[in-house]
């Protein structure tokens, strides 16, 4: 029998309104940059470009783990971003957009997934006078797209919903789905306008897909979805739910996120979330009515694999990935040692309190203004 992560491939809304999972892939732009792809603070991705190999891997990477969607490596690849970034002048937005739509096709065919190419936040935002320059940057990014007929579209990461809504509306004009997620925390976005009017205003420009990815954790990002949701319902609104949080321990954060803490973005090791974490934070996704989840920055490919194997299931098959160590430390019963081989069972790591080994760090940090 064939796999099921082989069989014909069904378009995202086509999978979400019969109500089948949908695992997202992780982060690119922090993992690259640990790797020695990215510069750390411009966070562009020329790398696409400069290094397809590494792009390419870590495409890979996340599909072997059960990511149904690849998501184009093209966040901050606006020329405004670029600009200030400084650190490509010979490489344009074009031709990063048009390798990165490239790469992630060729990975997405060899699993049966899904090709999202993607626009986030700008550097022109201001206020309202700015929506022209805004919209004129998303759709220059969106020919390109068009051009390389990717599944849908995604304008993610923006804190201001101002600007997540004039994003969708160029991208709805392409006839494609559209996603739309925020960087908020619950408080809501920069503007102090609530998650729930967030999730109205995106899905009344178009959007079909909302939800929130990035800047807090999972926890955070699960409270924060679920005002969505609950706003939705409210306004008698129907669309699809999005969450890809990050992939760190974070509740000290403000509504600022993680970029406020003072370990970003060199000594966020410490706050890693584990795979069990990432078992929980699925089930109460999934609980929530929650059906595309996935991962930001700070979730690797085995964090994506726990995410699979956790709604293995409701998906009906494991990843590739999962092949070798099976379920719940299943591969521990093959250790020659007693110790280890007792820990080859759910109840273990589902009751793990797991220890910092840092004995003299505090366990939340002060976030700077």
């Amino acid at each position: 029998m064939r796999p099921a992560y082989l069989l014909p491939l069904k378009g995202i809304l086509e999978r979400l309104d019969a109500g089948e999972v949908v695992i997202g892939d992780g982060g690119y732009v922090l993992q690259l940059e640990r790797r020695g792809y990215v510069k750390a603070g411009h966070w562009t991705p020329e790398a696409a470009v400069e290094h397809p190999e590494a792009v390419r891997q870590l495409h890979r990477e996340f599909l072997r783990a059960g990511a149904d969607v690849m998501q184009t490596f093209t966040f901050y690849s606006c020329d405004d971003k670029l600009d200030i970034s400084g650190n490509a002048p010979n490489i344009t937005c074009q031709q990063i957009n048009e390798v990165a739509c490239d790469i992630a096709r060729e990975v997405a065919n060899e699993g049966g997934a899904l090709v999202c190419a993607g626009v986030s936040q700008t550097g022109v935002y201001k206020d309202r006078s700015s929506e022209s320059e805004v919209k004129a940057i998303v759709k220059k990014q969106l020919d390109v797209f068009l051009r390389k007929d990717v599944d849908f579209l995604i304008a993610e990461y923006f804190a201001h919903v101002e600007e997540a809504v004039w994003a969708v509306e160029v991208l709805v004009t392409s006839g494609k789905p559209v996603a739309s997620t925020l960087c908020i925390s619950p408080k809501g976005d920069i503007d102090r306008v609530c998650p729930a009017e967030c999730a109205v205003r995106l899905v009344k420009a178009g959007a079909k897909i909302v939800g929130v990815n990035c800047h807090v954790d999972p926890t955070q990002c699960l409270n924060t979805v679920k005002q969505m949701k609950e706003g939705l319902d409210t306004a008698g609104l129907r669309a699809h739910l999005m969450i890809q949080p990050l992939g760190f321990h974070c509740p000290d954060c403000t509504s600022a996120g993680y970029i406020g803490l003072p370990e970003f973005p060199f000594a966020l090791e410490s706050r890693v979330v584990n795979r069990w974490d990432v078992h929980k934070y699925a089930r109460e996704a999934y609980t929530a009515g929650i059906r595309y989840i996935g991962g930001c920055c700070g979730f690797e490919p085995y964090h994506i694999r726990a995410l699979a194997e956790e709604l293995a299931p409701e998906r009906g098959f494991l990843p590739p990935a999962s092949q070798k160590h099976g379920l719940w430390g299943s591969a521990l019963e093959g250790s020659s040692k007693p110790y280890v081989k007792a820990r080859a069972s759910r109840s273990h790591w589902e009751n793990l309190k797991p220890a910092s080994g840092r004995p003299l760090c505090p366990s939340m940090s002060i976030p700077d203004a």
